[in-house]
């Protein structure tokens, strides 16, 4: 589990995997999210509820990325009344066994793109591209420990939060194995690979971090990573994440990230020194497979338009001598045209 600052500790129960009481933040936001790739097929797939019950609405996202270098993707905002269950657009997720086993299904449509650019303006890629029914389902064993859960005061007392500045009160990941399918418009893919899911809670804007990079990875049923680089609005940069490995996790203490990048500065490859707290050291790099850009929008208090970017891609990583897949998710502030992650350097 990942370590708390001194003061603090991390507290995380089976019961956390269930949907918890929102509050009232009106921004509070209750999170799944699972990836999966299977690294015989050079495929793999992402898929994320949100729910935002105080708000009347949940973010459903999916996205499959086929073999040929084809994104399918779908987004949508379903009413939902409350915050009792993860169901939502279609989507939907059960807690078959906490920590262990969770089955996530969906039936709907996905929009796919043979030039995935395109939804850096969804209204030409929902224009341009065909929307084809879909079914999914697929199922999720846990390999790892948990890595996260809530921090609060020694005490076990709640940390206060500003809901306007905050992206999640909670989080936990968690490496897995998965297997099932996703038929889209009568292609069927069969899956059975590896992956990494996360839950967060709490009150969340999009817009609360400047930016992060957020690198999760599978080489193999006992050998996976997650690094995070994300700055800290003031300068600062801070460094996260495990390396899952002889069954634990060991954490990670400093990643140093240096990516390159095309014409519309979005990532090609990346490469990371890693060294964890028993001291090893890795070096990652990722060749990006796959990208499809998408984005959040939102109207600030004082009238401002606020845009974030995040770039969705599926990365090939070697590390060690051996061959894996992942994402590398980008996620950046927009400002004045410009990514500020990239300006950063990152």
């Amino acid at each position: 589990m990942a370590a708390a600052a001194e003061g603090y500790k991390t507290i995380l129960a089976p019961e956390d995997e269930f949907t918890h009481n929102p509050g009232t933040a009106e921004n509070y936001n209750e999170s799944m999210y699972f990836n999966v790739f299977d690294a015989g097929k050079r495929a793999g797939a992402w898929f994320r509820l949100g729910n935002r019950p105080n708000q009347r609405y949940a973010e459903m996202s999916m996205c499959v990325y086929f073999p040929d270098g084809r994104v399918g993707f779908m987004f949508a905002r379903p009413e939902i009344s409350d915050n009792s269950q993860m169901n939502a657009g279609g989507l939907r997720i059960d807690v078959v066994e906490p920590f262990k086993t969770l089955k996530v299904t969906y039936a709907g449509e996905l929009l796919v793109l043979k030039e995935p650019g395109q939804m850096a303006d969804p209204k030409v890629a929902f224009r341009n591209n065909p929307r084809l029914p879909c079914k999914m389902e697929m199922t999720y064993t846990g390999l790892s420990p948990m890595y996260g859960g809530e921090t609060v005061k020694a005490d076990g007392s709640p940390i206060e939060i500003d809901p306007e500045k905050s992206f999640a009160k909670a989080h936990y990941e968690q490496h897995c194995a998965a297997k099932g399918f996703i038929d889209c418009g009568g292609e069927r893919l069969e899956i059975d690979g590896h992956g990494l899911r996360d839950k967060s809670w709490g009150p969340r804007h999009w817009q609360a971090i400047e930016w992060y990079r957020w690198c999760p990875m599978n080489f193999g049923p006992d050998f996976g990573m997650m690094f995070n680089v994300m700055g800290d609005g003031k300068g600062g940069v801070h460094q996260s994440g495990m390396v899952f490995r002889d069954g634990i996790y060991d954490q990670i203490v400093a990643a140093e990230l240096s990516s390159n990048w095309d014409d519309s500065e979005y990532q090609t490859d990346l490469e990371a020194k890693i060294r964890t707290k028993s001291g090893k050291e890795y070096t990652v790099t990722g060749k990006v497979l796959s990208l499809i850009p998408l984005r959040n929008r939102r109207t600030a208090p004082d009238g401002t338009e606020l845009t974030t970017r995040i770039t969705e891609a599926m990365t090939e990583y070697r590390c060690d001598g051996k061959l894996g897949y992942g994402m590398s998710e980008y996620l950046d502030q927009i400002v004045d045209g410009r990514p500020l992650g990239r300006l950063a350097g990152y």
